[in-house]
């Protein structure tokens, strides 16, 4: 009985510390939309529905400071910065599955 407790509460612990795409992705909203459907200051593409691996790719890219595109790249460099894999993962699968 004892091994089921444990087990759940690691199962739970573990679903606690999972980085939550939705609540990261308030931190885009403003430019980006509440649904990703704004081009970012108008020079982004909109990111509603995008390919996960693009753009976990590009957030990496932004925080690595290697990608500029329409000459963002200190701005989001800013906002990623405290991002782990973990986070940009859970919100780059967040931004695939909006519409």
């Amino acid at each position: 009985m004892k091994k089921v407790v444990l087990t759940l509460m690691a199962v739970g612990a573990m679903s606690f510390l999972a980085a939550d795409g939705a609540a990261l992705y308030k931190k885009c909203a403003g430019c980006h939309g509440a649904k990703g459907e704004k081009k970012a200051l108008g020079k982004s593409a909109v990111i509603a529905g995008q390919d996960a691996g693009k753009t976990e790719a590009a957030l990496k890219g932004y925080k690595a400071g290697t990608l500029n595109t329409h000459g963002m790249g200190g701005l989001m460099k800013g906002q990623v910065a405290s991002y782990s894999d973990a986070d940009m993962k859970a919100v780059a699968e967040y931004i695939a599955g909006l519409k």
